[in-house]
């Protein structure tokens, strides 16, 4: 069956529709009546399933916490699992990350590829399928998550209260199709300080970056008191290191701030993290004898800015997925205590036993203790299970590409249920841009991406 012809139609349609939805600010918030995670999450979900509406479909809102649009009859469902929630936006954008401009046959705005602009093209590929009136053996439910980027309470919600789908894919992640991800363990280093030990040296106020566990920091700061001005040694040491850092030296104390890059927690090599650039600053100064000072040093020695957790005791690699990923994401620290969340991917044949013991022999006689946040365990299915068969014919037959079925580091909805994968929308080579400044779709992707799923949706249905 073919799809194409119906879509290419409706391609204005699918472009107002995106920009649409990206234009709606859905970062999680303070959670009001009937809106469990804020409004601007609540205001995204009730778009989506009024368009799902008036393209014909059959609609559920399940109490704000998730909600999905439904085509065909039949006892078995055919699942699309999409999240409409996303990360905090950031600094420095070129253009404005919720407007959803139009530049150079691009859209431009957060969550274009992450996952809002994948959402809308599963939407009209289930309406091209529609159009079609084609008798299906399945129903195709596509479930609009709220709460992908920080926790997935929106989807444990939905599937305590509806019958999973028998087999599903989510379209957040890369082609070809996804096989297996790592294991995801967030979690707190901390610390809590006792006075300094004298009076001299640099004394550290207070350090604070980072928005998210699972995002590279772009920006981080340290308020320090000094005698003496530190913009010489500042100055020195940005010639020696390709870092940007800024001093500014106010009458009672002196700030240093740190730009990165920011990116994905899974893929940190892409980006450039702000907090790592300051600590291994800040360990070059005089600093006052005490906790803070030896926190800083151990930084430096066990965290530094490696991506693989060589040092801190956990530089674990398999041959099916590689190795696992170092994120620090996010640093609190004042004079009474610091926390550093800390966001990991393990290989799929380790533990999390075997994480955590690695790090804690590292911690001995530091004084630091780890602060469990979440896990979410790998995932992991053959090659030649029948949704990776039936995704792959699909996928070879738009692109000719030959690639096997992948691994990766992130981590999408297909670990919420049985039987589901991620299957694009980001194609082999293309940069990886979620989570980052200038998160952007090129429109001629969300309209293949578009065809890609009408024609998978449909043979994994007929």
């Amino acid at each position: 069956m073919n799809f194409e012809k119906r879509i290419d139609e409706m391609k204005n349609e699918i472009i107002k529709s995106t920009q649409k939805i990206i234009q709606i600010r859905s970062v999680k918030d303070t959670p009001k009546e009937g809106m469990p995670f804020g409004e601007g999450i609540n205001t995204c979900l009730e778009y989506a399933l009024d368009l799902s509406e008036k393209l014909g479909f059959k609609t559920k809102n399940l109490d704000g916490y998730a909600g999905h649009a439904e085509l065909g009859e039949g006892d078995e469902i055919v699942g699309v699992l999409v999240h409409l929630d996303v990360v905090p936006e950031g600094d420095n954008w070129t253009y404005p990350p919720y407007m959803a401009e139009i530049h150079d046959d691009k859209i431009y705005g957060r969550g274009t590829i992450d996952d809002k602009g994948p959402a809308i093209a599963v939407l009209y590929a289930m309406k091209a399928i529609k159009d079609a009136n084609i008798k299906l053996n399945k129903k195709i439910r596509i479930i609009f998550g709220t709460d992908e980027e920080s926790g997935g309470e929106g989807i444990n919600y939905y599937l305590k209260h509806e019958k999973a789908p028998n087999l599903a894919f989510t379209p957040d992640a890369d082609f070809p199709v996804i096989h297996g991800e790592k294991g995801i363990l967030i979690f707190d280093l901390v610390k809590t300080f006792k006075e300094d030990l004298k009076d001299e040296g640099i004394k550290i106020i207070k350090i604070k970056g980072g928005n998210r566990p699972n995002m590279v920091p772009d920006y981080c700061e340290a308020h320090l008191i000094s005698k003496n001005s530190l913009k010489e040694k500042l100055d020195k040491y940005l010639k020696e290191n390709n870092v940007r850092l800024e001093i500014e030296e106010k009458d009672y104390f002196t700030v240093i701030k740190s730009y990165g890059v920011s990116a994905h927690g899974s893929l940190p090599e892409l980006g450039k993290n702000a907090i790592s650039q300051l600590m291994l600053f800040l360990n070059t100064l005089d600093l006052s004898d005490g906790d803070v000072k030896d926190f800083i040093k151990y930084y430096k020695e066990k965290i530094g800015i490696e991506y693989y957790g060589e040092s801190i005791g956990c530089g674990f690699c398999d041959e099916e997925s590689g190795k696992l990923i170092f994120n620090v994401g996010v640093i609190d620290l004042d004079k009474e205590k610091v926390a550093v969340s800390i966001n990991i991917r393990y290989p799929i044949t380790y533990t999390e036993n075997q994480v955590y013991s690695g790090i804690k022999k590292e911690l001995e006689g530091t004084g630091i203790s780890i602060d469990h946040k979440e896990h979410i365990k790998p995932i992991y299915l053959p090659k030649d299970h029948e949704l990776i068969q039936s995704l792959m014919k699909v996928y070879k037959a738009f692109t000719g590409d030959s690639k096997e079925p992948i691994t990766i580091g992130g981590g999408t909805y297909a670990r919420s249920m049985d039987n589901a994968v991620a299957f694009g929308p980001l194609f082999p080579g293309q940069p990886e841009l979620a989570h980052q400044k200038d998160e952007f779709i090129a429109i001629e992707d969300l309209i293949k991406i578009t065809k890609i799923y009408a024609q998978a949706l449909y043979e994994l249905a007929k």
